[in-house]
């Protein structure tokens, strides 16, 4: 046992299977939103379609404009056995770090050929959690081969969704990169985006491609002993400017989603937010000091998680693990397609 140390199991809750949502909600906004207010700990219940009136004029909203590309990738063994690649970002000049499965059934220099295709990929060089460097062959456009033959890399937990694979877009995203979703995000409307702009307050967009560690539980007793993975992430100067002036008129910055959350706080520098591009493994958990997020829009998170821990260092995690214990009572749905919360 870890003494004096924060504990990975402190941040664990029990979860009825069939509140991880297998579908989105009928209609993005429909969706439940839980209001949280870290004042008075107090917990109320309303729908998305209703966060316009949960804003002041004065406050920026700043959305996460990644989108997710179709990054699972099946190809086929020497042997004629099939394999799957999931592609997780591209490292130059035709090659890309990607997860390869069955782990067992494949071995570096191992040529593999792509079902529905006349392409091949090598892999190259073995790395550590079963992920790989491959090599596409010359002057494979690698991003439109993903287009015609990859497909959505949905999270495990969602089991044979027939959404149409749009859902798990948002409606704004327009810079590819990610492999899984902002999913904060993706209960925004482009009516309730109108419904905001109209009060007067600011909408700004930074990016923030989403990797695979968003899927994968901290499994280390101590939570500090914890490595997060590196995530490309850009805020523009505008993006800087607008923010800045928000908090010089009291305005609130409103993050949507814990990754646009992790990038603010990376690009915050001593006295403002400032222009910023590059790779972030900012982990945030209790104890973490927030300098340039005020208000969470969020989703509800895995056990165990990195993101479980980053809500609990901005709400409390006894406020936050009451507020999972509510959402069960009143059968929320939980995860990527299910409902979300607001930590004001």
């Amino acid at each position: 046992m870890v003494t004096g140390s924060l504990l990975t199991a402190d941040f664990d809750y029990a979860l009825p299977d069939e509140l991880i949502a297998q579908h989105p909600a009928p209609e993005r906004d429909a969706s439940r939103l839980m209001v949280l207010d870290r004042r008075d700990q107090s917990i109320r219940h309303t729908t998305f379609d209703r966060l316009a009136e949960l804003l002041d004029p004065r406050d920026a909203l700043v959305l996460n404009r990644s989108r997710v590309i179709r990054a699972r990738l099946r190809v086929r063994r020497p042997t004629g056995g099939s394999a799957e690649l999931l592609l997780l970002r591209p490292l130059g000049a035709g090659r890309w770090l990607a997860l390869g499965r069955p782990s067992k059934s494949i071995a570096p220099g191992m040529e593999l050929s792509l079902l529905g295709g006349d392409s091949s990929v090598t892999l190259e060089e073995r790395r550590d959690e079963g992920q790989w460097v491959v090599q596409f062959g010359g002057g494979v456009d690698v991003p439109e081969l993903l287009e015609r033959f990859g497909s959505m890399p949905l999270p495990p937990y969602i089991h044979n969704s027939s959404s149409p694979e749009e859902r798990y877009q948002t409606v704004y995203g327009d810079r590819d990169g990610s492999v899984a979703a902002p999913t904060a995000g993706l209960h925004f409307t482009a009516e309730l985006l109108r419904r905001i702009t109209d009060r007067d307050i600011d909408v700004a967009f930074v990016t923030l491609h989403v990797g695979i560690g968003t899927f994968r539980p901290v499994v280390v007793e101590d939570v500090q002993q914890h490595t997060m993975h590196a995530e490309w992430g850009e805020v523009p100067e505008a993006v800087a400017g607008t923010i800045n002036e928000t908090r010089a008129g009291a305005g609130r910055v409103v993050a949507v989603g814990t990754t646009t959350t992790r990038l603010r706080e990376t690009a915050m520098g001593p006295q403002c937010s400032e222009p910023w591009s590059g790779e972030t493994d900012i982990f945030i958990y209790p104890g973490y000091r927030f300098r340039a997020v005020d208000v969470l829009v969020t989703n509800f998170h895995l056990p165990r998680s990195t993101l479980l821990m980053l809500v609990s260092a901005f709400a409390g995690r006894d406020f936050i693990l009451r507020a999972y214990e509510e959402a069960v009572r009143e059968r929320y749905r939980f995860f990527s397609f299910g409902d979300a919360m607001i930590i004001l």
